[in-house]
C-alpha cells in the first residue's frame, strides 16, 4: 500500500505539470481512497462518494479524450475491489489492471518517471501473485 501512496503523490505533481487534468483529479481521489484503505476506513457510503467523484469530476476535467478516460477507468475499477473483496488474489490482479492502464496513459503524456513507477510495481504485483499462486479466488 505504501508504494500505491507514494506512487499516487508522484502522479498528481507530475500530472499538474503535464497538463493532465482528469488525471490529476483521479491522483488526489485515489490518494484518499488508498489512506482511508490502509486504515480500514473505506466504507461502502465513502467508496460511493469517492467513485461518484472520479468518474464525475474526471470526466469533466478530461482534456485528453480516450486517454483521458483511461485513469477514470483504472480508478473506478480498482475502488470497487478494494471495497468488494479483500482477497490479496483478485486485489492484486485488479492492481495489474489498474497500473497497466495509467502505464499506457503516462506513456501517451510523456510522465516517464510515473510510467516507471507503474512498471516497477506490476513486476512487484507479478512477484507476489507467482509467491503467492496456491491463493485461489473466493
Amino acid at each position: 500500500m505504501y508504494w500505491q501512496i507514494g506512487d499516487t503523490l508522484f502522479g498528481s505533481v507530475a500530472n499538474i505539470a503535464l497538463g493532465a487534468y482528469a488525471a490529476l483529479v483521479i491522483s488526489i481521489i485515489c490518494l484518499v481512497r488508498n489512506i482511508l484503505s490502509y486504515q480500514n476506513q473505506l466504507t461502502r457510503k465513502i467508496t460511493v462518494v469517492l467513485l461518484i467523484l472520479s468518474i464525475g469530476i474526471g470526466l469533466y476535467v478530461n482534456n485528453l479524450a480516450i486517454i483521458g478516460l483511461l485513469p477514470i477507468i483504472a480508478s473506478a475499477s480498482y475502488t470497487i475491489c478494494i471495497y468488494i473483496t479483500k482477497n490479496e488474489h483478485q486485489m492484486r490482479w485488479a492492481l495489474m489492471i489498474n497500473m497497466i492502464l495509467w502505464f499506457i496513459h503516462n506513456l501517451y503524456v510523456q510522465a516517464y518517471p510515473s510510467a516507471i513507477a507503474n512498471i516497477l510495481l506490476c513486476g512487484w504485483t507479478l512477484t507476489q501473485i507467482y509467491k503467492n499462486r496456491h491463493i485461489t479466488f473466493k
